[in-house]
């Protein structure tokens, strides 16, 4: 389902890259947000989230802006655009963004379910986690396409 652009013009567009694996070369003084915190388990489903609303105030709602092409959660199905609407059967709407993060993220080899609303209407995958740094690193443009 793709994103409207009143949802981009007005959403706050926090890219945190759950991937973390572009970032496992950094320093922690480089990464952004979390991305140096080791205390956090370090498995990933290959996603970064997007926040929209429609208006400023609106309920915030969380879209997978890219999926790692070669990740478990493009392997499940998981598609720019999906809205996140659960993790493990918990709704997230209300819930910080830091929050659904630590929600997904756990031990590599872990299964997270994914509750979306996309255009293949309202569904959950099971995505097993992967430890970031294996990740295939490269030269990626928007949304995990090759760079031109």
């Amino acid at each position: 389902m793709p994103i409207p652009g009143v949802h981009i013009a007005a959403g706050l567009m926090m890219g945190l890259l759950v991937v973390g694996s572009a970032l496992a070369d950094q320093s922690p003084s480089q990464a952004p947000y979390g991305a140096g915190d080791d205390s956090k388990p370090r498995g990933v489903i290959g996603i970064s989230l997007q926040v929209g609303a429609e208006r400023i105030g609106d309920p915030a709602i969380l879209y997978v802006g890219m999926v790692h092409p070669e990740g478990p959660a493009q392997q499940a199905g998981l598609g720019h655009g999906d809205e996140v609407v659960s993790i493990d059967g918990t709704p997230v709407k209300g819930k910080r963004y830091e929050e659904v993060v630590g929600m997904i993220r756990g031990e590599p080899g872990t299964a997270v379910k994914v509750g979306v609303k996309g255009e293949n209407g309202l569904r959950e995958l099971s995505i097993t986690r992967v430890a970031g740094d294996k990740l295939p690193k490269g030269p990626t443009g928007s949304h995990g396409s090759p760079a031109r």
